[in-house]
């Protein structure tokens, strides 16, 4: 049916193109050929070329028709696969050469033949000159288009996509006091959010008739006042209501999930909580315990021993991150500044443990 229709069209086009081609060249074909042309022979003349055309479209009608839909597809296909990037700033260069074409065609349009001839050609090459210009300079459109509040708001949006996610600070990791140095140092991306019930809770320590917990809620309003005050992080206080009837760690974890964010703490049954409700936390002690030195055993270092051990002639040692070392007859060095080779490392829930022995020790053995 559609083969049908196409090839009626493209006869009653081919009629209208004969008629019209007969039509402008009998001036032209008189003078050409010295013919006197009357009423009855231009009828003739009319018909024989709309006839001619009728069936010239006709014939042509399925192999332009087979064309034509190659021709689609292979534009489609390629429409497909090409970025939309790339099918806008074509667009956009197609539009702009058209544009010149048509500018420039106007001016030569009172040419008799020079016009009719530059005027399609100017828009064929200018634009495929504006196609091709536009598609190695789409970046440039994109980033230009970028300024304009229409086309820029797909950045912004992707932009808030990309966003860190922000944290969520609890009770003990705001006492703790390394936070304000984590944030200091630009490991922690995103905003800092302080709940209001957290910042209440704190006030009800550092009101305590405690003296150790009244210096550690002081203490964390310190740390509090530095992150906002000192250091180049936004900070945000969420006042709304979680539920009164809830405990901290959950309003600390609901609140999380509401707001997409990640948990920051030192708390572990708090970690484990969340972790069980496909909360992310972000444990201190977790990251101070990744970021220790690697000791392996064998190698040497200098400890100063400070007290006994809990075995029979052990001593006990420090490193400056707080790792323990027991030092395996180091109790008669109490007090000392000694050389020791490790011999182990334990690593348990609570930290690292590193086993030593006397340098001297150690070399009396081997020989």
């Amino acid at each position: 049916m559609l083969n049908k229709a196409v090839r009626a069209v493209m006869a009653i086009g081919g009629v209208g193109i004969g008629y019209a081609f007969v039509l402008y060249s009998l001036p032209y074909l008189t003078e050409l050929v010295g013919y006197q042309v009357t009423v009855v022979s231009v009828g003739s003349l009319l018909a024989i070329g709309a006839l001619l055309g009728g069936i010239i479209g006709f014939i042509l009608a399925p192999k332009t028709t087979k064309l034509l839909w190659q021709v689609t597809v292979w534009i489609e296909t390629r429409l497909q696969r090409a970025p939309m990037q790339d099918i806008i700033a074509g667009a956009i260069g197609l539009i702009i050469g058209l544009i010149i074409a048509n500018l420039l065609g106007s001016a030569f349009a009172r040419l008799p033949w020079v016009g009719v001839i530059l005027s399609p050609l100017g828009s064929v090459i200018l634009g495929y000159l504006g196609i091709s210009i536009a598609l190695h300079k789409r970046e440039e459109i994109s980033h230009f288009l970028a300024g304009f509040s229409f086309f820029g708001s797909r950045d912004r949006q992707s932009k808030q996509e990309n966003k860190p996610a922000c944290k969520i600070l609890d009770t003990s990791v705001i006492i703790d006091g390394r936070v304000a140095d984590i944030c200091k140092s630009g490991f922690i991306e995103g905003t800092i959010i302080i709940p209001g019930f957290v910042l209440d809770e704190l006030r009800h320590i550092a009101d305590s008739s405690d003296l150790l917990k009244r210096n550690r809620g002081r203490r964390g309003l310190d740390i509090l006042n530095k992150i906002q005050k000192e250091l180049d992080v936004p900070v945000q206080i969420y006042e709304k209501n979680i539920g009164d009837n809830l405990e901290v760690d959950s309003k600390l974890v609901k609140l999380a999930k509401m707001l997409g964010g990640k948990v920051l703490t030192n708390d572990y049954n708090l970690n484990k909580v969340a972790e069980l409700q496909g909360v992310t936390v972000l444990n201190i002690n977790e990251l101070a315990n990744a970021v220790k030195p690697v000791v392996l055993p064998g190698e040497e270092m200098v400890v100063h021993v400070i007290k006994d051990g809990k075995e029979s002639g052990q001593g006990v040692a420090y490193l400056d991150d707080g790792t323990m070392i027991v030092v395996d007859g180091g109790k008669k060095h109490i007090g000392d500044t000694i050389d020791v080779m490790v011999t182990s490392v334990l690593q348990t829930a609570a930290g690292r443990m590193i086993f030593a022995k006397p340098k001297s020790a150690s070399m009396e053995r081997v020989l």
